[in-house]
């Protein structure tokens, strides 16, 4: 996006976008312009075929590190502003509720999350014995820089071996060996990025 920006041309006062969308609900997201013209990319091809309509096509927005809805599929505009557009979408869908009923805006970015892929769900271990806990660690501000488990329900936690390379705002796998009892337990994950967020619990997630 920045190249097409620096073609077309910005004024000096701009300081937001707003992307459109060709579906039917004309799906759109204001953005900052400093965020385009840092890693906001157009993407029209994706494994060497072009993108799919699922995926919208011809042309979809990707906004690397911040929340899904602002990937604008189907795009057929990009207008340059002075100031967001405080569009139905960002103003009464896609907002945080605060606990004196207030909304806040705008507030993009994909904190720290992890999650245990296995074992998980569905997946049934045959007895105690040795196993390997797995899953997926990312951040939409910086690196992963730590990832841990815990197989007591968080009595304790025990650090991950995080599979190289760890690149930002990106999946990484991590791995820990665990000999089970037999016993029922609860396993969960935490990670922190390279800035030092901690992945918040629900609770914790709540009082922010």
């Amino acid at each position: 996006l920045s190249t097409l920006l620096k073609e077309a041309g910005v004024q000096k006062n701009a300081s937001w976008l707003v992307a459109e969308g060709a579906d039917a609900n004309r799906h759109s997201k204001s953005i900052p312009l400093k965020k385009g013209i840092d890693d906001v990319l157009v993407a029209y091809s994706q494994n060497g075929e072009a993108v799919r309509p699922e995926q919208g096509y011809p042309l979809r927005l990707v906004v690397p590190g911040w929340e899904g809805v602002s990937n604008v599929k189907y795009l057929r505009s990009i207008k340059v502003v002075d100031k967001p557009y405080y569009l139905k979408v960002e103003t009464a869908n896609y907002t945080n509720l605060t606990p004196d009923g207030k909304a806040s805006w705008y507030q993009f970015q994909v904190g720290p999350k992890s999650l245990i892929t296995y074992p998980s769900d569905a997946h049934q271990l045959p007895g105690r014995g040795l196993y390997e806990i797995c899953g997926l660690a990312w951040s939409g501000r910086g690196a992963i820089g730590r990832v841990e488990v815990s197989t007591n329900g968080g009595r304790t936690w025990n650090d991950a071996h995080l599979q190289q390379p760890v690149f930002r705002k990106a999946f990484t796998r991590f791995r820990l060996a665990w000999n089970w009892d037999g016993e029922e337990t609860l396993i969960q994950s935490r990670c922190t990025n390279e800035y030092g967020d901690i992945q918040p619990t629900r609770r914790e997630l709540g009082k922010l």
